[in-house]
């Protein structure tokens, strides 16, 4: 068996409408909460911890 040997995989199935729209809505809360957290300001204390690295 070879790896590039197309014929012994399997095709994928097309995803059903409702999984489709389950996904499109994961995705749209994943990346809500990542813009929240990118836009979240930093404590004050963890920049002052920061600032002694240097």
């Amino acid at each position: 068996m070879r790896s590039g040997d197309e014929s012994s995989k399997k095709p994928r199935a097309a995803k059903p409408a409702k999984v489709q729209s389950k996904d499109r809505d994961m995705g749209a809360a994943l990346r809500t909460v990542y813009q929240k957290t990118v836009d979240e300001a930093i404590p004050r204390e963890m920049l002052d911890l920061l600032g002694k690295l240097d």
